[in-house]
């Protein structure tokens, strides 16, 4: 789920668009194929959804919008964001806090 990088993390993300509202729901899979499963408010239409996921990310990490980028996913549910700046200590306790097991 969680992957160090040279300029941060890599965060795997299993997307549900068009839920009542933007949560984590859980984790999805296990082991390195596992992924952080979030319900996404916003329709899977013109990338709606993915500025979302961007959106609550940031938040999510303290970020600015723009420390958040989409590596690989944009037209699948199965998405990569890269977190910039950010440890995977610190990632880890953000997402143990959000009562989500994280296995590296």
């Amino acid at each position: 789920m969680l992957r160090e990088s040279a300029t941060g993390v890599t965060l795997a993300v299993r997307a549900q668009p068009g839920a009542k509202k933007t949560a984590i729901t859980g984790v999805y899979g296990d082991g390195a194929t596992a992924q952080l499963k979030i319900s996404v408010q916003a329709p899977p239409l013109e990338g709606r959804a993915n500025q979302a996921l961007i959106a609550y990310l940031a938040e999510l990490f303290s970020l600015p919008k723009n420390a958040v980028e989409l590596v690989t996913g944009e037209l699948s549910r199965s998405k990569v964001f890269l977190l910039r700046g950010v440890s995977t200590e610190a990632a880890t306790a953000v997402l143990k806090v959000h009562s989500c097991t994280v296995s590296q």
